[in-house]
């Protein structure tokens, strides 16, 4: 294996496996910012001696090994080896060998809840809003600083100040990785359920790079949605995330072709879609409906189910997802909320009905980057039979987007337009 083969499969073990490593590095060393740099010191390492020595073979456990015993270097460098020892619990006469076992265990126990108490610290509300999400993205979705501007439509300096900012405000209030009382889970559901579902869709619809899907993006995501219905039954949007996600991700078997490429939605063999997902979703979205009234992930679930629902496209109830999708726009308006109404509405009343929503939204600030609207518009044109404005749309798209799958599939998109 050459070196270039190595970075890249150390790249791709990071992508999976370096949120569970931060998570569980910061329960240990209560420091977010001292957990993502010894993960990162592993990521390092990894670097260097994979290509030397080829990839092991758990890599993952290699990377957690070593950031381990990254951490109790640390412990002595800094002159706190005892103050560790007290703060497990041991005696401070205890050999230093029975001191790094107890280490070992503090990590490696628990570890798929981790994930969930590095959530909801990130969620505490010390953090703003802006600075809890850029840094989620950061530690558990595996963007980098560009991604994550791109994402959220801003500039990438600013993004790295939210970051670096959160990390600040973290280690000065001294904020410890847990789960906080019961009696504050409510308080900081709604922060957690955003980031869920960031992760998620960072998963279902990678913003860059070469893989148009991240699965297992998808499945941390679904499992902590499992957890977190469990920690909190009566929450109906609980529940409603967990619907979406599951309805969603049960059509990523039919989502991308044998080579890869990605396959829209009306495309898709929808007899690949996982039929147990499906029922598992509308059975999450049974429970929300009966606890009360519909919130955002609900009224998504909602809509995702119409098209879970039908058997063909043709078969999809138009009307009702255009309808939910203006209650959606009422109860949290949003811009890509319209742009995602204007498909619906179009697939409903007519293309035209659908552009004229569409083209409302292009002096949107927030869309000026989106790929997803000159695309939508590029549809919508097509549709009308407008084929050079619709080619136009979609070479517009295919700039605008940074992952490699998504361009391909506009800029195949624009030339099959100009050759019709």
């Amino acid at each position: 294996m050459t070196v270039a083969d190595s970075h890249r499969a150390v790249e791709a073990v990071w992508r999976i496996e370096s949120a569970r490593v931060i998570a569980g590095l910061a329960r240990m060393v209560h420091d977010i910012g001292l957990a993502e740099e010894l993960a990162q010191d592993a990521l390092v390492a990894a670097l260097e001696e994979w290509p030397r020595n080829g990839i092991p073979e758990n890599p993952g456990a290699w990377l957690m090994l070593t950031a381990k015993h990254q951490a109790i270097d640390q412990f002595r460098r800094r002159d706190t080896y005892e103050r560790k020892l007290q703060e497990v619990g041991r005696d401070m006469e205890l050999r230093q060998e029975s001191a790094e076992a107890e280490l070992d265990d503090a990590l490696d126990d628990h570890i798929g809840d981790d994930l969930l108490r590095l959530i909801f610290t990130l969620c505490h509300p010390v953090l703003p809003a802006e600075g809890r999400l850029a840094l989620a993205l950061r530690l558990l979705g595996g963007l980098t600083t560009e991604e994550i501007a791109r994402a959220f439509l801003v500039p990438e300096p600013t993004v790295g100040q939210r970051i670096f900012r959160a990390k600040r405000t973290l280690a000065d209030k001294k904020v410890r990785v847990e789960l906080p009382p019961p009696g504050e889970l409510p308080d900081r559901l709604a922060s957690v359920l955003e980031i869920v579902y960031l992760i998620f869709n960072e998963g279902y619809a990678a913003t860059a790079g070469d893989d148009w899907i991240r699965p297992s993006l998808c499945q941390e995501a679904m499992r902590l949605g499992r957890v977190l219905a469990g920690l909190m039954p009566d929450e109906p949007e609980v529940h409603g995330l967990l619907a979406l996600m599951e309805i969603q991700a049960s059509r990523i078997p039919a989502r991308t072709a044998p080579d890869g490429s990605p396959v829209l939605l009306l495309d898709q063999d929808r007899s690949r879609w996982d039929r147990l997902l499906v029922r598992r979703g509308l059975a999450a979205l049974g429970r929300a409906e009966a606890l009360g009234k519909l919130g955002p992930y609900s009224l998504q679930a909602a809509i995702a189910a119409c098209h879970a629902r039908a058997l063909t496209p043709e078969a999809t109830d138009w009307e009702r997802m255009a309808a939910l999708y203006r209650v959606l726009a009422h109860v949290t308006p949003s811009p890509i909320v319209e742009l995602n109404r204007a498909v619906a509405v179009g697939m409903a009343h007519g293309p035209a009905r659908g552009l004229e929503i569409a083209d409302a939204l292009r002096d949107e600030r927030a869309l000026r980057g989106y790929a997803q609207l000159p695309a939508v518009r590029g549809e919508l044109l097509a549709r009308l039979g407008r084929a050079e404005e619709a080619a136009a749309e979609f070479g517009r798209a295919a700039e605008l987007t940074r992952n490699e799958r998504e361009r391909d599939l506009f800029r195949a998109r624009a030339t099959a337009l100009k050759d019709s």
